[in-house]
């Protein structure tokens, strides 16, 4: 054996006296339809959260990425943003993305990462935007069974974009945290959801200008509680 080979002990640690520690939150954030704010939201309830950003599958990378945008306005540390499992240089839809990258998506490959944090997941489009010719994101988050947060517009035809995702998301048995409205007020749509869907309405992010870490962050506290997400005491 040389010098420099180090020898490593293999056996098991002692857990004797230890409690075992509760996995970290795991929260998937969705929306009824694609470019409606859920990459702001989900900056926003990253740094609420203190957690740990993922968005497994990014199509078009031109400009700033979505994991991109996390990191600058939730004002978390590089460590706290995990690697994109598929990056697609086409900004579509992923399924058609990936053909026109040469690149098969492997849905059973999407497996949740353990992280120390909570977890925020960032699906990519609607939830039933096609990973692949035969599969939809909404069946990964079946397959997950994570709590759902479902980002929604407060503008003219959100309630039936919002009740028709919900529909989708119950049907499969995915259990949804609520929906998070996002723009400027529209009281009776927002009372209209409220009184409609069978989760709750979590609050309104407004449109933010300037959008900035601290406007966000601002916004956010404002709006929402951590524990519409967590436990209080959860970390």
């Amino acid at each position: 054996m040389s010098a420099t080979t180090t020898v490593r002990d293999r056996r098991p640690h002692s857990t004797r006296g230890q409690v075992p520690r509760a996995p970290a939150a795991r929260i998937v954030v969705t929306g009824t339809d694609t470019g409606i704010g859920k990459t702001v939201f989900a900056a926003g309830l990253t740094r609420l959260l203190d957690g740990v950003y993922w968005k497994p599958v990014q199509a078009g990378l031109e400009g700033e990425t979505d994991t991109e945008a996390v990191r600058r306005l939730s004002g978390l540390s590089p460590d706290r943003m995990l690697h994109e499992v598929w990056r697609l240089k086409t900004p579509a839809s992923p399924h058609l993305a990936a053909e026109r990258d040469g690149v098969a998506i492997d849905p059973e490959a999407l497996l949740l990462p353990s992280t120390a944090h909570p977890l925020i997941i960032e699906g990519a489009g609607g939830l039933l935007v096609p990973l692949t010719r035969d599969a939809l994101f909404i069946e990964v988050f079946a397959r997950w069974g994570a709590p759902v947060v479902l980002c929604a517009r407060t503008a003219l035809g959100t309630l039936n974009h919002t009740l028709l995702s919900l529909e989708a998301l119950q049907r499969r048995g995915i259990p949804v945290l609520g929906v998070a409205l996002i723009g400027d007020a529209h009281p009776d749509n927002e009372r209209t959801l409220g009184a409609m869907c069978s989760v709750p309405v979590l609050g309104r992010l407004p449109r933010l200008d300037p959008l900035t870490p601290q406007s966000l962050e601002a916004a956010f506290t404002a709006t929402f509680r951590r524990g519409l997400f967590v436990a209080e005491d959860e970390r």
